[in-house]
């Protein structure tokens, strides 16, 4: 074969750089484009279907535990806000046990007659709702039962975490619940009746007294995790608190809170849900 004229040769050099110029600026599915330092590296789907994102499966906006920020808020909001987020409780031997709360109770401060901290009165027993938000309040009642609160912004206020929907470790929290029951311990408890109640909710994630004043923003046995989405305004009945009956006209404020139609609340108010319909 003959030699190329030069000419020749130069046009179609030409032509070849300006293809692979051309190529350059386009990104098929086998050759996309090499990410920079700050993106994830994405290799090539193992099938044409719906792909998730890497990039929206961070939660960088929405980390899955709580901070402190969260708990800095006024008892009443906090108490609402709680609805539909999950507690979780790490045992020592790395069991979780987990539940979305879906009852809570507000205790507002001095002014309020049904809270321990009535009157502005610190003891030893009460610190923790003086400490800051996010704060955990244990105390035993009956001389037997535990019940656990957080501290909310305003000195002497909390919320009463009343009611779980248990969504982990069930068994476990059969078995902690059964060794503190009297006179029923044969009978299996059902799932409704693991966490419906403050000191149930206790027994069930095995909290006493060692979690008083602990940070629950920080704790590495128990915090607070992201729920889905919680309930609407329009699913959140506010009735009287449980309990508290000679508290004058406190026994009657709005101050419990809770998710409308769950079978895991402690105590339904039929009155306060009609209430709503008006």
């Amino acid at each position: 074969m003959g030699r190329m004229p030069a000419g020749l040769s130069q046009k179609i050099g030409h032509k070849k750089q300006r293809l692979a110029e051309a190529d350059l600026q386009r990104s098929p599915l086998d050759a996309a484009p090499i990410p920079g330092p700050e993106e994830p590296r994405l290799g090539r789907p193992a099938s044409l279907g719906p792909q998730r994102s890497v990039y929206f499966s961070r939660l960088k906006d929405r980390p899955a535990r709580l901070g402190s920020e969260f708990f800095n808020q006024p008892a009443v909001p906090l108490a609402q806000a709680f609805l539909g987020q999950v507690l979780v409780r790490r045992l020592a031997d790395g069991t979780e046990l987990r539940g979305r709360i879906v009852e809570t109770e507000a205790y507002v401060g001095p002014e309020d007659e049904a809270a321990h901290s009535r009157g502005g009165r610190q003891t030893a027993r009460n610190r923790a709702m003086f400490m800051k938000p996010g704060t955990l309040y244990v105390y035993l009642i009956y001389g037997m039962y535990f019940c656990m609160n957080v501290s909310s912004q305003g000195d002497g206020a909390c919320v009463l975490l009343r009611a779980l929907e248990p969504l982990g470790g069930l068994e476990t929290m059969r078995q902690l619940r059964s060794t503190v029951r009297k006179g029923t311990a044969s009978r299996t408890l059902k799932d409704r009746e693991l966490c419906s109640g403050p000191s149930k909710l206790c027994q069930a994630l095995a909290i006493d007294k060692s979690f008083d004043q602990r940070d629950l923003a920080q704790d590495e046995a128990l915090w607070l995790e992201h729920g889905p989405p919680g309930p609407s305004a329009s699913a959140v009945v506010a009735a009287a608190r449980v309990g508290i009956g000679h508290t004058g006209e406190w026994a009657q404020k709005p101050l419990r809170f809770y998710v409308r139609g769950s079978p895991w609340v402690s105590v339904v108010d039929r009155v306060a849900e009609q209430n709503m319909q008006v």
